[in-house]
């Protein structure tokens, strides 16, 4: 579960550069916005390749 934390505090932390970039259109905000979305996306890549070895390893 550890993993889910770590999306979940990525998430939560982008909460505040969302609201300034969609309601207040800060440009700013919306460089971080898709620097945050770029990490996110690394990481579910990361937790899935690890989810496949631990679930083919257990085939075995």
């Amino acid at each position: 579960m550890n993993r889910f934390a770590e999306v979940r505090d990525l998430i939560l932390s982008l909460e505040g550069d969302f609201d300034k970039f969609y309601d207040k259109g800060n440009q700013a905000a919306g460089t971080r916005v898709r620097g945050g979305m770029q990490q996110l996306k690394t990481l579910a890549q990361e937790i899935r390749t690890e989810v496949q070895e631990i679930k083919n390893n257990a085939a075995k």
